[in-house]
C-alpha cells in the first residue's frame, strides 16, 4: 500500500539522522564492492569525466572545506524523483537532459525559445567555478560550474515593469516518476525580486566538480541561490518568466503557513516544526550554527534593507 502525505505530514523525527545515513551507504557500498565491483549506478559516476576541464575559480568563492562528490551526487533533495534523500541518485536516470531549450516570456524584448547551447555560447557567457555554501537544514559546500544569472537574463532585456523573475521546472511524469504523486502541484515554480536575481552571488549552474550536472542534482541547468534555502534553487529549468506580480511558489501554495517567497536563511526565525538555528554539514557528526543569509550577509543584506525579515521569510 502506498500512502499518499502533503509535505505538512512528513515530520523532522522522520528524516534520517545524516550520521545514520551514511554509515548505511557505506555499509552498502562495501557490500556491493565485494559482490563484484558494483558503483552506486551511473548517476553518481557521471560527474568524473571532467568535461569542463579547468575554469577559473570565482573571487565569489569560499576557501571552506569542499564536500565530497560522491555526497553531493548521492544525498539530495529532487522531489520529482522521491522524497528520500537517496531516490533522486536512484530514479533520476529516466530524466533526459539533451535536447533541452527554455522558453523566455513576459515583460522582455527578446522572449523566445532557446537551446541550451544558445545560452551556453563562450563569447557570450563566462563559465566559472562557484564554490558555495547551500543550506537545507543540512548543508554543504558544492564546486558548481556556472554563470552569473544576470548576466544571462540581460540579454533579454526586460523591460521595466519586470519586477519579478519566475522559473518553471520540467513536467513529465515519465521522466520523472515522482511527479505521479501530489506531494506538490507540478510543474515546480519559484521566483527571485529583480534585484536577488541580478546579484552577482546567483548563478545558473550547468555542473559540478568539473563536469556536467548529474540528473540527481538538476541536470541540465538549474538556478544557484546560496544565501537562501536550497528549496528556493529551482532544478531542470524550462521557462524563464519575467513578470510585474510576484510569483506564488511551489511551497508557498502548498504550505503557505510554513514557506513564505524570500526562504532566506534567518536562524531566528523557527519553522513552524522544528528551530533553524543549526544545521548539520554533511561530512561532519556535530551540528553548527546557522550564519544569517548562510554566511553571505556581507553580501546582500541590503538588498532587505528596511524589511521585516520575520514577516517577510
Amino acid at each position: 500500500m502506498v500512502l499518499i502525505r502533503t509535505p505538512s505530514d512528513i515530520q523532522s523525527s522522520e528524516i534520517t539522522p545524516e550520521s545514520v545515513y551514511r554509515e548505511r551507504r557505506r555499509f552498502m557500498q562495501a557490500g556491493l564492492a565485494m559482490a563484484g565491483g558494483l558503483a552506486l549506478g551511473p548517476q553518481v559516476l557521471q560527474a568524473k569525466t571532467g568535461a569542463y576541464g579547468n575554469l577559473p575559480r570565482s573571487p565569489l568563492s569560499t576557501d571552506e572545506e569542499l564536500t565530497e562528490l560522491k555526497d553531493v551526487t548521492s544525498y539530495n533533495n529532487f522531489y520529482e524523483f522521491g522524497t528520500g534523500k537517496a531516490d533522486p541518485a536512484e530514479n533520476a536516470h529516466t530524466l533526459k537532459p539533451s535536447p533541452w531549450s527554455i522558453s523566455v516570456e513576459g515583460e522582455c524584448a527578446k522572449p523566445g525559445t532557446y537551446t541550451l547551447e544558445d545560452i551556453l555560447k563562450p563569447h557570450a557567457l563566462e563559465e566559472r567555478i562557484y564554490r558555495l555554501r547551500c543550506v537545507e537544514g543540512w548543508s554543504m559546500v558544492i564546486p558548481w560550474v556556472g554563470f552569473s544569472l544576470g548576466d544571462l537574463l540581460k540579454r533579454f532585456e526586460p523591460t521595466g515593469n519586470a519586477k519579478y523573475v519566475e522559473f518553471v521546472t520540467l513536467e513529465d511524469k515519465e521522466q520523472m516518476p515522482g511527479q505521479r504523486w501530489p506531494i506538490l502541484r507540478w510543474p515546480y515554480v519559484e521566483g527571485l525580486r529583480m534585484d536577488e536575481a541580478m546579484h552577482p552571488l546567483t548563478i545558473m549552474a550547468v555542473g559540478l566538480y568539473g563536469d556536467v550536472l548529474p540528473n540527481q542534482n538538476g541536470a541540465p541547468i538549474r538556478l544557484v541561490v546560496p544565501w537562501k534555502y536550497g528549496f528556493k534553487s529551482g532544478k531542470s529549468i524550462v521557462k524563464i518568466r519575467f513578470v510585474e506580480q510576484q510569483p506564488v511558489s511551489s511551497w508557498m501554495r502548498s504550505a503557505p503557513s510554513e514557506y513564505g517567497f524570500y526562504s532566506n536563511v534567518n536562524p531566528e526565525v523557527d519553522h513552524p516544526r522544528w528551530s533553524q538555528r543549526t544545521e548539520r554539514r554533511i561530512g561532519d557528526f556535530i551540528k553548527r550554527k546557522t550564519l544569517m543569509f548562510n554566511g553571505y550577509a556581507d553580501q546582500v543584506a541590503s538588498l532587505y534593507s528596511g524589511m521585516d525579515l520575520r514577516k517577510n521569510y
